[in-house]
């Protein structure tokens, strides 16, 4: 990503965007009545958004947008599996690169539904860091050793969920293939799957990682790391969803 990207995403996102309203406050300070109250809103948004519950608000209504796939539509000719980053240097897997967790979640439902259907993979993800191996390298590979289950196509180039849809088309179509099984985690389905149907692929769903289907407990109303991170996940997708429309219609 260039640099601009990069300050805008930081802008935007948890926790800068509400670190940012704090400041705001404090920049205030002669006018104490407004200045206390950004003050108040940021730690209470903070506070909010650090919970699984508050999370919920955000990411309940893009997973609800896809619900489970029932059963493998017998006109799918092929699964498609979105990256979704990784981890670099693993050192108990000899310092290689390795799918993140996401993305492992990813692949392990991909696999189930090959060895329901026998559909071919393509996995799609590129090196947006200009890291020697791209995502869908490590994918093929996490495929083949941690699932058994073989790659059809790897589309290397993508650094984007737009130019995975774009790249992966072109894969398809040279193969004659032109309806598919789309697999990404719930959140991300809603902005992957508009993305796909643009490019004019019959794209079914296949979400996986439904955060919104857990059981509450009492501890998702108290802060944590965890729900920072779904709240942060969920805020970068309305965000690109946004965007993808904005651009849509320039």
């Amino acid at each position: 990503m260039n640099l601009l990207t990069i300050l805008a995403t930081t802008v935007l996102l948890l926790p800068a965007n509400l670190l940012i309203l704090a400041t705001a406050g404090l920049l205030l300070r002669h006018r104490l009545r407004q200045a206390i109250w950004l003050s108040w809103l940021a730690l209470a948004l903070l506070w909010l958004f650090s919970t699984r519950s508050g999370a919920m608000l955000l990411t309940a209504p893009l997973e609800m947008q896809n619900p489970p796939l029932a059963s493998i539509p017998a006109q799918a000719q092929a699964i498609v599996v979105l990256g979704g980053g990784r981890r670099a240097s693993a050192p108990e897997y000899d310092a290689l690169d390795v799918p993140s967790y996401l993305t492992l979640a990813r692949l392990q439902y991909a696999a189930r539904l090959q060895r329901q259907s026998g559909l071919p993979i393509l996995v799609s993800g590129g090196s947006p860091n200009g890291e020697h191996e791209s995502e869908a390298q490590l994918m093929a590979r996490s495929l083949r050793d941690d699932f058994g289950v073989t790659t059809r196509w790897l589309d290397t180039q993508s650094a984007t969920t737009a130019e995975n849809a774009l790249r992966s088309a072109v894969l398809l179509r040279q193969a004659n293939l032109h309806q598919i099984i789309l697999v990404t985690d719930a959140m991300h389905m809603p902005r992957a799957l508009a993305s796909f149907r643009n490019t004019g692929l019959t794209t079914i769903p296949a979400a996986t990682v439904f955060f919104s289907k857990e059981t509450a407990t009492a501890y998702d109303f108290l802060p944590s790391g965890e729900g920072m991170r779904r709240s942060n996940y969920a805020l970068h997708e309305w965000i690109g969803l946004l965007w993808y429309r904005i651009r849509s219609n320039i």
